[in-house]
């Protein structure tokens, strides 16, 4: 994945660099939103079912935000964790991806 080809402002850039390096360019993959700037979708390459939103508008500034969705969307958790720290996000990526 190159990064930096990937029409997305700089923090999302960056939280994808950080994902690279913890956990290998090959571990998860991306569904693009074309339309949407400040946001990213990403899932394990073995499990597509299981999804994280992560997001930066509306944010305070260096701060994102992510919706988490499962395999049964009742269960999805949706705008409940906001204005997030780059290692905050990653302790929930950590859990909800079981990392």
């Amino acid at each position: 994945m190159n990064v930096w080809a990937i029409n997305k402002e700089l923090r999302i850039k960056l939280f994808l660099i950080e994902l690279i390096n913890r956990y290998g360019e090959n571990r998860f993959s991306l569904q693009e939103h074309v339309d949407q700037f400040q946001a990213i979708e990403i899932f394990l390459n073995d499990q597509q079912t299981l999804r994280a939103y992560i997001y930066t508008f509306a944010q305070a500034e260096e701060k994102y935000a992510i919706d988490l969705m499962f395999p049964i969307s009742e269960n999805n958790i949706i705008g409940e964790n906001e204005n997030l720290t780059l290692e905050q996000l990653f302790n929930i990526l950590q859990v909800h991806f079981e990392l």
